[in-house]
């Protein structure tokens, strides 16, 4: 299976790319959770303030993945 993950703001900076394909036997959000924070460690730090988005809608407990998704992680966002 094939996920792309998209990565934006403090979260590019945190894994040092914009997005990435993952080819991994990832069945839901948090399997691909658990297999990012072991690949960047740095992650954790951020783990209780990333949201996460499946194909350009907000979830908000885990959800199954299908070959082509596109997962987002969004970090809080902050205006003035």
């Amino acid at each position: 299976m094939r996920v792309t993950v998209l990565y934006f703001a403090a979260m590019r900076d945190v894994c040092g790319r914009e997005e990435e394909a993952i080819d991994a036997s990832l069945r839901t959000t948090d399997d691909l959770r658990a297999h990012l924070e072991s690949k960047y460690p740095a992650l954790r730090d951020h783990r209780n303030s990333i949201r996460m988005a499946k194909n350009e809608s907000f979830i908000v407990e885990c959800e199954r993945l299908a070959d082509g998704d596109v997962v987002a992680l969004i970090p809080p966002v902050q205006g003035g």
